[in-house]
């Protein structure tokens, strides 16, 4: 995301490796003022017609419509790394999707919305772009980094990408699609109030069409409270764009920018309505306060997609582009819409993971030093996802604790290390410590019986000789 914010292990014990798919079947139990420009020419409503759709991996039938979304594919003026992905994705996607109806792009197809970066996008989209379908682009906070003046970002994003305006409305074999656009570059994100009431305006419009049918909704930035990785959503006139959304149940509203990964089951929320993450076409970036860092290693191999299919209900299928693979299960939303029977909500998972009877946790002494103790175990299970896990150190005397912290299970990885090896470092030369290990999964909660082994880091000498 480049937004300021802060970008073999020894397996001899444990043979077996699963990648991210087997690893989540077995851990399943069952403000500008140039708006105002744009705005003028989003105000009618726009038909589109698109081809007609299916899906090789549907196993509901061919549904009614059906499109990819993807986000932040961050083409770069200086480096092809990113474009590559980009085509790779398109490329996946004209397999797994053989006929689009329409394709999203929710935000920040460049990194720095600079000619030559648009020109690339441009390129490889239009190469690969499905006859028929039809090409939905929302600009982000990156678009807009080119020194020019916002009205001037704005108007090279419309002359390059070809679309009418940041802010539009579609409809497309009977769905409605309401794009906004992010009002200049800063990382939070800027929504007016005169666009929000547009927003509701075309809300009305697509209810009163068909109050029956889901409304789709694309906006770069997440609302704060809701999708994993929110916290990274605008503050700005917040309420007021969730209220006018609370309004209307049907409406799933899709945002990119955060960069974090599908798999976690908190990228669909709902209580008023539905929200989803988008992850990325670039790297990835995950939650702070893990030892892995907000941006681990190996985040650049990371590039997702969705795939939406409306039938009698929406199926939104999680694809890994770097995995050529699914990950998790479809997220299935029934119309029409009741909030009352949501099932994605906060609420949804009290169950807490575990640790099989035979899981293990070792010392790994080959490396373990005079101030750190490598630590190898058996990953827990849990009926969604397991996401971190609780390492604390004690002195295996005293049991006061010397350390604690939490590192992610690297559920985000191909394959998913499992056991996973942590370092348990500013420890004491020579000296005993008990350690423990507690999984948490998505929604914090924490396994009943943590994993326990007694370890000793090396004396100094010890370690020198190594």
């Amino acid at each position: 995301m480049n937004d300021n914010r802060t970008g073999q292990r020894d397996g001899n014990i444990f043979k077996k490796e699963m990648d991210r798919r087997a690893f989540l079947q077995k851990t399943t139990l069952a403000a500008s003022a140039t708006i105002g420009l744009s705005l003028a020419n989003s105000l009618n409503l726009i038909t589109a017609s698109a081809a007609s759709s299916a899906s090789i991996m549907n196993s509901a039938g061919k549904p009614d419509l059906v499109f990819p979304v993807i986000s932040d594919i961050h083409i770069h003026n200086s480096s092809n790394k990113t474009l590559e992905k980009f085509i790779t994705t398109l490329e996946q996607l004209n397999k797994a999707v053989p006929k689009q109806d329409a394709f999203l792009v929710v935000g920040d197809l460049t990194d720095y919305g600079y000619e030559s970066e648009f020109d690339k996008f441009m390129s490889a989209y239009n190469a690969h772009k499905q006859p028929g379908t039809v090409s939905m682009f929302a600009i982000g906070n990156h678009d807009y980094w080119n020194g020019l003046s916002t009205a001037d970002a704005q108007k090279r994003f419309l002359t390059k990408t070809g679309m009418e305006s940041i802010c539009y409305h579609k409809v497309i074999k009977g769905c409605h699609f309401i794009i906004l656009g992010t009002e200049d570059g800063l990382t939070e994100g800027t929504f007016s109030v005169e666009q929000i009431n547009w927003l509701g305006e075309q809300l009305k419009i697509a209810h009163e069409d068909d109050w029956k049918k889901p409304i789709f909704v694309f906006h770069h930035q997440p609302i704060k409270g809701t999708v994993y990785g929110s916290e990274w959503g605008f503050t700005q006139n917040r309420d007021l764009f969730y209220n006018t959304l609370k309004e209307y149940p049907q409406v799933i509203s899709f945002s990119g920018h955060t960069h974090y990964p599908l798999d976690d089951p908190r990228i669909i929320h709902q209580k008023d309505f539905t929200s989803i993450g988008t992850s990325t076409g670039a790297y990835l970036w995950l939650d702070a306060g893990r030892i892995q860092g907000e941006v681990p290693e190996g985040a650049d191999v990371l590039n997702q997609a969705l795939i939406v299919e409306v039938h009698n209900k929406v199926l939104i299928r999680r694809h890994d582009i770097h995995h050529n693979d699914w990950t998790g299960e479809p997220f299935e939303i029934n119309y029409p819409a009741n909030k009352r029977k949501f099932s994605y909500t906060e609420d949804r998972d009290k169950q807490a993971p575990f640790f099989t009877k035979d899981a293990m946790l070792s010392i790994n002494h080959g490396m373990t030093s005079a101030t750190g103790i490598a630590i190898m175990f058996t990953q827990a299970k849990d009926d969604l996802l397991v996401h971190d896990y609780k390492v604390v150190a004690r002195h295996a005397n005293s049991e006061k604790v010397v350390k604690e912290f939490l590192a992610f299970s690297e559920f985000y990885k191909d394959p998913v290390p499992n056991p996973l090896t942590l370092t348990i470092e500013g420890l004491e030369a020579n000296t005993a410590y008990q350690i423990e290990v507690h999984a948490l999964d998505a929604y914090g909660n924490v396994c009943k019986r943590p994993l326990r082994a007694l370890g000793k880091t090396k004396t100094l000498a010890a370690a020198k000789t190594v």
